[in-house]
This record gives C-alpha cells, sequence and structure tokens, in this order.
C-alpha cells in the first residue's frame, strides 16, 4: 500500500460464517479499527455486514506516521509496510478476540484482504456510494439510510464526535446534497436492477 494513495478494502468472512454475531461485535471492530489504523489511515467510508466489511481509506503520507518516516524504500515490503502491518494486526486481534468469545479456532477472515487503488476522481465517487449502498444490494435494508453500521451516519450528524475525516469528500462532490442526489439514483439503479 503506497503512502498517500487511497484504497478501497473489503474482506469477507472465512466460509459461511458472520464476522459480526452480535451487536458489541460491531462495537468491538470500530474500537480496534482505531487502535491498529487510526495512525495509519485517513478513513473515509466504512460499512460493516454480518459476513463482510468494505471500507474506503487514504493512507497516510510518512510525515503522519511515527516511527515509519524513513521506510520510502522499504514500503513495498509487506512486514515493513505499516499500513499493510496495521490491518494484518487488526485483523488478528479481532479474530482472537471472537476466537474467544465464541469458543472457535482458525481463520476468521479470508486470508489476503482485498485492497483496490482508488486512480481517479470518478473511481472515488463510485466507491463512497457503493460502499453505503452495499447493505441495500445484499439485501439488509430497503434503505441505506436504516443500516446502523456504516458511516453515513457520521456524514449525516457532523456535529457528532467521528473519527472519519468527514470534509475529504468535498474534493469529490459539491457538498453532502451532491452526496444525497447522486446516492438516490444509484439506490433507484440499484433497486430496478435487482428487480430484472
Amino acid at each position: 500500500m503506497e503512502l498517500g494513495q487511497s484504497y478501497h478494502i473489503y474482506n469477507h468472512a472465512n466460509g459461511t460464517e458472520n464476522i459480526f454475531r452480535e451487536e458489541e461485535n460491531y462495537r468491538f471492530f470500530l474500537r480496534q479499527y482505531v487502535k491498529y489504523l487510526g495512525e495509519v489511515v485517513d478513513t473515509h467510508a466504512y460499512c460493516l455486514m454480518p459476513n463482510h466489511f468494505h471500507l474506503l481509506v487514504g493512507v497516510k503520507q510518512g510525515s503522519d506516521l511515527s516511527g515509519f518516516q524513513n521506510l520510502t524504500g522499504l514500503i513495498k515490503h509487506p512486514s515493513r509496510n505499516p499500513a499493510i502491518k496495521g490491518f494484518t494486526d487488526f485483523f488478528n486481534s479481532y479474530t482472537k478476540a471472537i476466537n474467544k468469545r465464541f469458543e472457535r479456532k482458525g481463520n476468521l477472515f479470508i486470508r489476503a484482504f482485498k485492497r483496490t487503488p482508488i486512480l481517479s476522481e470518478n473511481q472515488w465517487q463510485e466507491a463512497f456510494l457503493y460502499i453505503h449502498l452495499n447493505p441495500v444490494k445484499h439485501g439488509f435494508v430497503k434503505n441505506h439510510i436504516d443500516w446502523k453500521w456504516s458511516s453515513w451516519h457520521a456524514y449525516q450528524n457532523p456535529e457528532k464526535p467521528s473519527n472519519l475525516d468527514r470534509t475529504y469528500f468535498n474534493n469529490f462532490f459539491d457538498g453532502w446534497e451532491h452526496v444525497e442526489d447522486m446516492m438516490e439514483v444509484k439506490k433507484e439503479w440499484l433497486m430496478n436492477k435487482n428487480l430484472e
């Protein structure tokens, strides 16, 4: 993962299990995420669903990564890349806690998490909208606003404290009203597609 680069990150439960079995699992996941990745990435969007999750993040520049400033030449090696190490440690920590809580063993997540670099303004917009519409796509809710475990609510309530970078989206949309309008268009398209 490159410094300064944005990524759409997602992962799925191993097999048919759920990553989140109860409400506290979602909260714990978010706390651990901040603990392991808060200093490594800026988070722009997230959505947690029972068996998978999506994130839209930007890897912080080297000056923001205390202890990693001089790794530019080593950043491609996974074990020395602070973002990859942060995600690996985060997944391991969450898995250990879930294994203990539910008396299970083995991997909770598919081993290699997926990360797609965001290479254009349009791709960033699409990822942001797609992440928030994912619960509708998978039939968990009919309206994205009704899904509790996404960053949509933090954007709707900007006065509430959040670990999200809630201003960065302005680089890709003309304000929050523009986001809401585009979401409605995308949701309508998705609903029509699901009816086909």
